[in-house]
């Protein structure tokens, strides 16, 4: 997770440096570590506070008030709002367009580099949609392509692994958010996006069970009869025979008869017209994944208060 220093925090929020200091000490709302060199150092969680908070302000609300709250009940609350600033982040083009021509010859050190300050000096959040995702699907473009080799393609998807796999790590368990099972079917292999919304949800308060790729649909089943989820999120990036369709919507069905289950990726865009009718859900963007997340995060507080 990122550490970010105050005139950072006021470049990425549009609050003074003056206004955050006081906030911080007028209403312990956040509480920033401090480096081996005594510079304060705020998380992306708190950067994301902040602009909860610039936001709610804009709306006519006052700092006292918002305190008066507490940090809990505004990250709940910030958790539980999806504003479209947060769903419609475009990818960062320039610096995709850098970090390709880095593959080819590949030049791993200055590749790194480049990615690795470019991802510390904005919210991972942001660094998820903006670069990550982005990335990834520009380098399976060229794979496809025969533009880069298999072997390019390969380094570039455990490159992004580790970074969502490190934050996810610094995440709570969130043992009573809403609990999700987030998984890729048998015969779907690429999970960088499901790892991707395993972090996204994690981050929005939810437990989370990640299962990885490849998972036969019965053996999610009698997971999910133990662990009995409020959402089951799939990932579908292929695009599948008809005989393969349809053995995919006779598994979803017979999970959705139990459990509200979601599926997301090319794949199940292409079978959008199929799943209508069926109780399934189709999100079909990071839009939808925010809304969907923030309705589940907002009903299950709803239920425990």
């Amino acid at each position: 997770m990122n550490k970010h220093r105050i005139h950072r925090v006021s470049k990425l929020t549009g609050l003074s440096k003056d206004v955050i200091r006081v906030w911080e000490r007028r209403y312990s709302l956040v509480k920033p570590s401090r480096s081996a060199n005594r510079y304060r150092e705020y998380s992306d969680e708190d950067v994301s506070l902040f602009r909860f908070l610039k936001e709610e302000l804009d709306r006519g609300q006052t700092i006292g008030e918002l305190a008066m709250e507490g940090r809990d009940s505004l990250l709940q609350r910030m958790r539980a709002s999806s504003t479209p600033k947060q769903q419609e982040l475009a990818p960062h083009s320039s610096l995709l367009d850098e970090l390709i021509s880095r593959l080819d010859p590949l030049d791993k050190s200055r590749f790194e580099l480049q990615l690795n300050a470019a991802i510390a000096v904005i919210p991972f959040e942001e660094a998820v949609q903006r670069i990550l995702l982005p990335l990834q699907r520009r380098v399976g473009e060229l794979w496809h392509e025969g533009r880069v080799n298999i072997a390019v393609e390969h380094y570039v998807t455990k490159v992004i692994q580790q970074k969502l796999f490190a934050v996810m790590n610094q995440l709570p368990a969130n043992e009573f958010g809403p609990r999700v099972v987030i998984a890729c079917p048998t015969g779907e292999y690429h999970e960088i996006g499901a790892q991707a919304v395993t972090y996204l949800a994690a981050s929005r308060g939810c437990h989370v069970y990640y299962l990885g790729p490849n998972l036969p649909l019965a053996d999610l089943e009698t997971l999910c009869e133990r662990v009995h989820p409020d959402l089951i999120l799939l990932s579908l990036t292929e695009t599948k025979s008809d005989k393969e369709t349809d053995h995919l919507l006779h598994g979803l069905r017979t999970l959705s008869e139990r459990w509200h289950v979601a599926v997301g990726g090319n794949g199940a865009c292409a079978m959008e017209h199929l799943l209508e009718n069926t109780g399934i859900e189709l999100l079909d963007d990071l839009g939808a994944l925010h809304n969907r997340l923030a309705s589940l995060v907002s009903t299950h507080q709803r239920a425990f208060h």
